[in-house]
């Protein structure tokens, strides 16, 4: 991924140090973020046990953050001795991860396809 580096450095300060993102007070293009407008779409948070970037938690607080996506379309996954450049390559994404995210988004799929018409009956 190619970011500038004031992207960056505003993206940690914003969402890392601030915290404006959980308290409400993170601004989109000079409107509020509201997470509780966040109601059709599935979110699976994924961890890792010894990330030291992104501590345990963090990323499952989205999950507590969007209020409005029912249960059943939520999945929090922490992936076991993976740190956070595995939560996102190497051995145990491909075999661990990346298997439980291709499940989730079959699962949202399905959930979210229209249901199948009834055939008109022909007489």
């Amino acid at each position: 991924m190619d970011l500038t580096a004031e992207f960056y450095l505003q993206t940690v300060a914003i969402v890392f140090q601030k915290h404006l993102l959980p308290k409400g007070q993170m601004m989109h293009r000079g409107a509020p973020v509201d997470l509780a407008a966040i109601r059709r779409v599935g979110l699976m948070t994924v961890e890792g046990e010894k990330d030291d970037i992104s501590g345990v938690g963090q990323t499952k607080a989205a999950q507590d953050l969007c209020v409005n996506i029912p249960a059943e379309m939520k999945v929090h996954h922490l992936q076991k001795d993976v740190g956070h450049y595995g939560v996102f390559n190497g051995k145990r994404f491909r075999a661990e991860i990346a298997p439980r995210i291709r499940d989730f988004i079959a699962r949202i799929d399905a959930m979210s396809a229209p249901a199948p018409r009834a055939r008109a009956s022909r007489r």
